[in-house]
């Protein structure tokens, strides 16, 4: 492994071909603080948007199209998270939660996965843009956390032995700080296809999953342990090849010309019915929290 990486606020993607794997590295700091600025979220709400933002990154990070989307989403009946939502294109993270304030205050302070959403499902969606190709698996929300239910998704919709671990700081002493480690066993290497069920004989995954086991969550959120530092760690005796560093981003896309493209596309009366009294339309972005007021007979 000779190629260097950014310390954070990057998805390093590697493959060990001797023994059929493949994987990602996510570590993100500045990103992460341009994210969570835009909400006031308590500490819990920021340390699972956190999470949920570095498992949108490395599930991205996969993406052969550059215009390619990954989303995740979460959802609840009736939980304190009703709904969580990030998603990835071209290097671009964002994401958003919604939550009850006061039955989340009555809770305590380190509530369990089960406890902030109660019933729920995560639902994983990818879209290749060039191809029109879309993929959607959901899987129950269980777990202790979400890399285990991202595990189950892998397991369930996927049928891939995979690894997921996933680590968040926020709102410390060094700031907000989040990384993980995605693994996946591949039968016939990166473009493989063999599902569990047709090979259940994994030798070679069963002595990297052993191995990336070890890694502590110190290390997964430590920015002065970059990326292919981090690898070099956990797989020095294995011939590890890296491929090519993506900087992670915080991007919203919105903007007052793309919602006046989409509000023009409905009739002029419900546009009406859309404005207040002045005959604004004002239009919301939940990820970035900013209002664009647009008015409605200029569409």
């Amino acid at each position: 492994m000779t190629s260097p990486a950014p310390a954070h606020n990057v998805a390093l993607g590697f493959t060990i071909p001797a023994r059929n794997a493949r994987g990602r590295v996510v570590k993100l700091s500045d990103t992460l603080d341009l994210i969570l600025s835009h909400h006031n979220y308590p500490p819990v709400i920021a340390k699972l948007l956190a999470e949920a933002l570095v498992l949108t990154a490395l599930l991205g990070s996969l993406l052969k199209e550059e215009e390619g989307q990954l989303t995740v989403q979460a959802q609840s009946e009736g939980g304190i998270v009703s709904l969580l939502v990030c998603d990835y294109r071209n290097g671009e993270l964002r994401g958003y939660i919604q939550h009850d304030d006061e039955r989340l205050a009555e809770i305590g302070p380190t509530p369990s996965l089960f406890g902030l959403f109660g019933k729920g499902y995560l639902a994983i969606t990818f879209d290749q843009i060039v191809s029109g190709e879309r993929y959607q698996g959901i899987v129950p929300l269980e777990g202790a956390s979400l890399a285990d239910a991202a595990q189950s998704y892998f397991a369930q919709s996927e049928q891939l032995p995979s690894l997921v671990r996933i680590a968040a700081d926020v709102q410390g002493e060094t700031g907000n700080l989040a990384g993980g480690l995605l693994m996946q066993y591949l039968p016939e290497g990166e473009e493989g296809r063999t599902r569990l069920h047709v090979d259940d004989n994994h030798p070679g995954w069963s002595d990297v999953e052993a191995l990336a086991l070890t890694v502590s969550p110190a290390e997964l959120i430590d920015d002065r342990v970059a990326p292919d530092l981090l690898l070099w760690r956990l797989f020095n005796e294995e011939q590890v090849h890296i491929l090519p560093t993506v900087e992670i981003k915080r991007g919203c896309r919105c903007t007052l010309e793309y919602y006046k493209g989409v509000l023009s596309r409905f009739p002029a009366e419900e546009r009406a019915h859309m404005a207040d009294e002045q005959g604004i339309i004002g239009v919301d972005c939940a990820f970035c929290a900013k209002l664009f007021p647009i008015v409605a007979a200029e569409l």
